[in-house]
């Protein structure tokens, strides 16, 4: 699964006029299902992160919530969701494009101090026990980053225990 994001790139030209030129970030989640003998069956479904329009000249970090992790089971029952660091570490994911690499996180929770991973200090696991549960993936790229335009991608899997 691919999923894609649109950001906006200023660019000063000679008279020091900010421009705009459009250009696209990819954050690629590769599946993977843990399963356990005897305790029937989970799927997993992923739906992107959409960061929309970034600006590098902004002093606000670009938010998002509009990317989430779906878990259905046949039966009720206690199951973790993880999420690696991609290429980048769990303090700050990275992706990579252009010859340059943008910085940005993912977290479990809308004020973004919790960063999602797999349990290791600093990161927290999702956990569930029910049929079926939702679960949002909060996302921010920091402020001011002076990337060029380009297509910027980073593999992250995402790991269904139960």
């Amino acid at each position: 699964m691919t999923l894609s994001f649109n950001k906006r790139h200023d660019v000063r030209g000679s008279s020091g006029v900010a421009q705009r030129a459009l250009f696209t970030s990819l954050l690629a989640i590769t599946l993977m299902l843990t399963a356990q003998s005897g305790w029937g069956a989970c799927t997993l479904s992923v739906l992107g992160v959409i960061f929309g329009s970034y600006d590098t000249f902004s002093n606000v970090p670009l938010d998002n919530a509009g990317g989430n992790v779906s878990v259905t089971c046949d039966v009720p029952k206690p199951y973790t969701v993880a999420l690696s660091p991609g290429s980048g570490t769990y303090t700050s994911r990275s992706m990579s494009g252009a010859g340059s690499s943008l910085s940005y996180n993912l977290f479990v929770d809308p004020t973004r101090l919790i960063v999602w991973g797999d349990g290791t200090p600093g990161t927290s696991l999702v956990a569930g026990a029910a049929i079926g549960a939702s679960h949002t993936i909060y996302a921010r790229i920091p402020e001011r980053q002076n990337v060029p335009v380009g297509v910027y991608a980073d593999p992250v899997i995402v790991t269904l225990s139960f």
